[in-house]
């Protein structure tokens, strides 16, 4: 990949219902292919939810259409967005009870729209009312990286928390509450749980998090907004964060710089793990278990099979050896062609 090469992305998902769930996966992996496509597809008996690229405008626009035809779906939002970076390896479509976690399967959203709020309602509420509460849908580390000012933060772990949290804040009926979540998923779900508790007064971020930062990048909300792949979080401009990793330990947005112990390589890590004994001085599970081992015993960074891809997708000159098992290493050429397979001293 060169430096001025370009990723065109797009988030979509749909409620619906679908039967020959395996048939309809197929046909979008054929399609992919065929397109050069790249991202995730959550697939079930209720629908799709999806995140993916393409390095050409042709074949992002054409699948984008193919969707629309496909699910006949000519009014599907598709939130679009550019990256520098590659935010997928490969395409992959996943079949799942519900396409997104929340632990009520049998519960389908309506058709059309239910209580939601464009950006420009949303700022409005913000910035000229005063009675009502905000609440992000999120995951506690999502919350931690941008959230919106004034938004609670119910601290959870899985969206299937959420129910539970809503219970024991004691909010009235009556109340005016604002939800909001990254593309918008959860809160079509979590809308219908929380007027089944009886709040009737609640109302959530049309296309979420991504579609409010396009309109109005710089303004109510903070910081940055998780993704779930390569990006990592895309920034107000929505670009790929150039501040956040994903920690190598635990996989969580990391930002503290480290020098690995071990191999040292440069490594971002999570300030949890930065606070754990040999997680806060290594770059990887394997250097981590290495170090513990054999405390002040250096060791090569181990390189594993997409790194490889990566480093000849980038053009480099040399290419590391990659450690295939514990016996044996393979040594490859700037092509990123096996050159020799030996055995380990």
């Amino acid at each position: 990949m060169t430096a001025t090469s370009k990723h065109y992305v797009t988030t979509f998902y749909k409620f619906l219902k679908l039967s020959d769930v395996p048939a309809v996966q197929k046909d979008l992996e054929n399609k992919a292919d065929e397109l050069n496509v790249k991202g995730l597809v959550i697939l079930g008996t209720e629908g799709f939810n999806s995140t993916i690229s393409a390095s050409s405008v042709e074949s992002f626009e054409a699948w984008k259409q193919f969707i629309r035809e496909y699910f006949n779906a000519p009014q599907l939002f598709f939130k679009d967005s550019e990256s520098h970076k590659a935010p997928f390896r490969r395409f992959k479509v996943k079949i799942r009870e519900e396409i997104v976690t929340t632990g009520i399967p049998e519960v389908m959203p309506p058709e059309g729209k239910n209580h939601h709020l464009t950006p420009a309602e949303w700022n409005q509420v913000m910035k000229e009312e005063k009675d009502f509460v905000m609440i992000d849908t999120r995951n506690w580390y999502e919350y931690k990286i941008g959230t919106f000012k004034g938004a609670l933060n119910p601290d959870i772990e899985k969206f299937t928390d959420f129910p539970q949290y809503i219970e024991e804040q004691g909010i009235p009926k009556d109340k005016k509450m604002l939800i909001f979540c990254t593309g918008g998923i959860r809160c079509e779900k979590g809308i219908l749980e929380l007027q089944k508790q009886g709040y009737d007064n609640v109302f959530q971020l049309e296309g979420g998090i991504i579609n409010y930062m396009k309109e109005y990048p710089n303004d109510q909300f903070e910081g940055e907004c998780f993704v779930f792949d390569h990006r990592v979080a895309l920034d107000q401009n929505l670009q790929p964060s150039t501040k956040y990793g994903l920690c190598p330990h635990c996989g969580q947005p990391s930002e503290i710089k480290i020098e690995c112990k071990r191999c040292d390589s440069e490594e971002l890590i999570c300030v949890d793990c930065a606070e754990v004994e040999f997680k806060k001085d290594t770059c990887s599970k394997n250097c981590a278990h290495q170090y513990k081992l054999h405390p002040g015993k250096k060791g090569p960074k181990q390189i594993v099979p997409f790194e490889i891809e990566k480093l000849k997708a980038e053009g480099a000159d040399k290419i590391p050896t990659i450690r295939v098992s514990k016996t044996k290493v393979v040594t490859v050429n700037a092509k990123g062609e096996s050159v020799t397979v030996s055995d380990k001293n």
